[in-house]
């Protein structure tokens, strides 16, 4: 045999054995590219790995036989909403490589894909999970596109979400799927289930724009609500002398429950000031294309009070969040002196430019304002 045919040969077998490895990199020609299909499936890729926010109260079967979709198995979803880890919200991330939080290189180019499809269904109905997501890791490998859908309400039989990824740039993914929720939205926490999750090269699904939101759109209603829009993740200042919770029963504005918050003005980091953003997604400080278009509000209107009348907030706002992807303008009132009754106060948006905003809603005081702390609560927090 002549030397070129050795060599010819060898390359062959070397292409052969190196196909495999390429093909787990990218979607190829295929037609559809699972996440779970069924525990121990040879087409699943990801790993729920990436657990987030109060990770101690969310337990995870992913075999369960409890009347799965298609198959033998679903995975199931138990979270406790006890703040175990005192966030107030939990989530769990599908990765590749397993725990990568944008640290390694790995995911895959699902270019081709153009929608995520998947089956979810409550144990009860009534379940609420505040966003499904692909991508978004960030890090040194970030993920190439991020994209929601949600709040979702789930019902007690499985039901099919779908997520638009079509004109998306999914040429790097490791953060093939996730699902985030907080305990305001399952008061009682949430057991849920979710079945057969695949990417899908469909031709007929079409770019979407940012969908321009109706009105009224919510920051909050009541504390179990899939109304409400909007985290309230972004702890500002002297951040640990803030306390916050979000199904107060003191005696509601509306409904069953309302905000309450306690700042004792310690100046435990120094800064003698602090705030709470509300933010989409949570702790999203200008670093991720979040947000919603808002342009229909005219105007964010709200009700508040103070436990004892007197306490003073300095601004109320909306939107001033910078970065990468900054909040298309800001509006503010304040100072506010609140009453010990509940009474509304409105942020005009006329003339605003609302049509990307991530910084929902925003409270800031000081110690000087408030020398002896402030407790006071907030409701019915609303763009119209």
């Amino acid at each position: 045999m002549k030397k070129s045919s050795i060599f010819v040969l060898a390359l062959v077998c070397a292409v052969s054995f190196m196909a495999p490895a390429f093909a787990e990199e990218q979607a190829g020609e295929s037609k559809e590219f699972v996440v779970y299909a069924d525990k121990k499936s040879p087409g699943n890729h990801f790993i729920p790995s990436g657990w987030m926010g109060d990770s101690g109260d969310v337990k995870m079967n992913d075999q369960s036989m409890t009347n799965p979709h298609t198959g033998t198995t679903s995975i199931e979803f138990g979270y406790s909403g006890k703040k175990s880890q005192g966030q107030g919200w939990a989530g769990v991330y599908w990765q590749n490589p397993a725990n990568n939080w944008g640290s390694k290189k790995g995911g895959y180019d699902l270019t081709g894909m153009t929608k995520l499809t998947f089956w979810a269904r409550g144990a009860k109905g009534g379940e609420v999970i505040q966003k499904f997501v692909v991508g978004g890791v960030k890090g040194s490998y970030p993920d190439s596109a991020t994209v929601e859908m949600g709040p979702v309400e789930l019902t007690d039989t499985w039901k099919q979400y779908s997520i638009n990824l079509a004109g998306k740039d999914l040429t790097y993914i490791s953060g093939g799927f996730g699902w985030v929720t907080t305990a305001d939205l399952n008061p009682n926490g949430a057991t849920f289930f979710i079945d057969d999750i695949k990417y899908e090269a469909d031709t007929a699904m079409k770019p979407e724009g940012r969908k321009q939101q109706s009105m009224p759109f919510y920051v909050y209603s009541d504390a179990s609500s899939p109304k409400n829009h909007f985290i309230a993740s972004g702890y500002m200042g002297d951040y640990s002398d803030v306390k916050y919770d979000g199904r107060s029963a003191d005696d509601p504005y509306l409904g069953d429950t309302c905000i309450k918050y306690v700042y004792n003005n310690k100046a435990t980091q120094g800064s003698r000031w602090a705030g709470v953003y509300w933010q989409n997604p949570a702790n999203n400080w200008g670093t991720i294309d979040g947000g919603y278009d808002l342009s229909k509000a005219t105007q964010v209107s709200f009700w508040a009070r103070g436990a004892a009348g007197g306490e003073r907030i300095e601004e109320f706002k909306i939107g001033g969040i910078m970065g990468e992807f900054s909040d298309s303008d800001t509006a503010m009132i304040g100072p506010v002196i609140l009453n010990k009754e509940w009474t509304q106060y409105t942020i005009d948006l006329k003339g605003k430019d609302a049509s990307y905003i991530i910084g929902g809603f925003c409270w800031a005081s000081n110690l000087d304002a408030n020398p002896e702390g402030a407790t006071f609560y907030l409701d019915e927090i609303k763009y119209e």
